[in-house]
């Protein structure tokens, strides 16, 4: 699920702000460890660096100890457009914010969110992402 291995998800790490990447959209969900549970957030309607002091904002206001990316791919795994974009995304909220990025296989996120009937999709995307990262940060924590 995760692209990045769970064991490098220190367990000092425990709020987290998610991203369900879009060009005009970008879905965030707020979510911490303990409980592993996510809550969703309004999208942000920005494109390009125009999303960035909105991001800011959102991370001055929760205050994460990493940020969680989707990363979408193609049913059978393959890369295409947006796999790239949503990669530059997660290296420019790298270098901006200097805080850890885990990068999560997305892959059908939005379409779950939409059958579950979501008024706000993309942010019911960018919660499915991250409790699905805490629920596997969960199951890997050693006591």
């Amino acid at each position: 699920m995760t692209m990045l291995a769970l064991a490098s998800v220190p367990a000092e790490l425990q709020t987290f702000l998610a991203f369900d990447f879009g060009l005009k959209r970008t879905g965030i969900a707020v979510g911490n460890r303990l409980t592993q549970t996510a809550t969703p957030q309004a999208t942000l309607r920005a494109e390009g660096d125009a999303k960035f002091p909105l991001i800011e904002a959102r991370i001055r206001e929760w205050q994460p100890d990493a940020l969680v990316i989707g990363v979408p791919f193609h049913p059978d795994g393959a890369s295409h457009e947006n796999t790239e974009r949503a990669l530059r995304f997660a290296r420019q909220l790298r270098g901006r914010f200097k805080l850890p990025v885990f990068e999560v296989d997305e892959r059908y996120s939005t379409t779950e969110a939409l059958e579950s009937g979501a008024k706000d999709a993309d942010a019911a995307a960018a919660c499915i992402i991250l409790e699905q990262f805490l629920r596997a940060c969960g199951t890997d924590q050693t006591a």
